[in-house]
């Protein structure tokens, strides 16, 4: 699930769910690349309502698997699946700092929202064993009018005069190709990296708004008072519909970027110490 560290928590699981089977679609591509690790210990970076994350406990088949998130209301609907090794934390996972503890990093829609992914993947990488494997999807879709025009509203007047520099969209997500060079330099010794496009067929142009007040508006509505982002709402629905026509149906397309690596089973990532057998370690 998208993580909530830029958007407080003002995550709405229902919304969220509202659109839970297009969203799925990319864990399930994701969670294919991942080999099962009996016995492992794995994470979940960003777990969200934790029903990916139980399906993600089941493949591994590991012995614990810990879902971390910083919304307490995602939370609330997760704790609730917790057992038989499986259970929740409420973290950052903007400060996610573990050293050689786990089998799989798994991460599924969250790190678009922590900046500097070339530092973020090499800490990531730090706290896997030698053969860990990583696994992170994270949205593309920011040059789609679904996300450009959310930004556009925002240097408006009065939402401008709310949200200032923080109104300014910082995307840290990188190019395809430069993942698959990082993958490399950190040490992974196999990998796949794919831009793969999403196609969702919603009930209407209008529909597009529904996805993006679960996700990317998000942001906004943390910052800008109830009635001023109801307002901001409007504005971007009018401007959603002028752009994109109003349709029913209405296909949207959503660019995601799917990664996956593992280490060299003698060897760890660049710039660790690479030992996998002391006892795991916090920075």
């Amino acid at each position: 699930m998208e993580q909530r560290s830029r958007a407080g928590d003002k995550w709405d699981p229902d919304q969220y769910a509202r659109f839970s089977s297009e969203r799925a679609k990319p864990f399930f591509d994701l969670l294919s690349l991942v080999e099962p690790c009996p016995g492992g210990n794995v994470t979940d970076l960003g777990c969200g309502t934790g029903e990916l994350t139980a399906r993600l406990h089941e493949h591994t088949r590991a012995t614990t698997t810990i879902g971390i998130d910083n919304s307490v209301a995602m939370l609330a609907k997760a704790i609730p699946r917790a057992g038989n090794g499986l259970r929740f934390e409420l973290g950052d996972i903007s400060r996610f700092a573990a050293r050689n503890e786990y089998d799989v990093v798994f991460a599924n829609a969250s790190l678009q929202w922590v900046p500097n992914h070339p530092e973020l993947l090499r800490r990531l990488a730090a706290g896997l064993r030698t053969a860990g494997q990583i696994a992170v999807q994270v949205p593309a879709n920011g040059d789609h009018p679904s996300h450009a025009l959310a930004d556009e509203v925002a240097k408006q007047t009065p939402f401008v005069d709310h949200l200032g520099m923080a109104g300014e969209t910082v995307n840290p997500v990188c190019a395809p190709e430069r993942y698959s060079q990082l993958l490399k330099e950190i040490g992974f010794s196999n990998q796949h990296v794919r831009l793969q496009v999403y196609g969702h067929e919603l009930d209407t142009t209008a529909a597009v708004v529904e996805w993006t007040k679960g996700t990317t508006l998000l942001r906004f509505q943390n910052l800008l008072p109830p009635q001023v982002f109801d307002n901001f709402l409007e504005r971007y629905r009018e401007r959603v519909i002028e752009v994109l026509g109003s349709k029913s149906p209405y296909f949207y397309t959503f660019k995601r970027i799917l990664i996956w690596g593992r280490l060299a089973e003698d060897d760890g990532p660049a710039g660790s110490s690479g030992d996998s057998h002391g006892l795991p370690e916090r920075a």
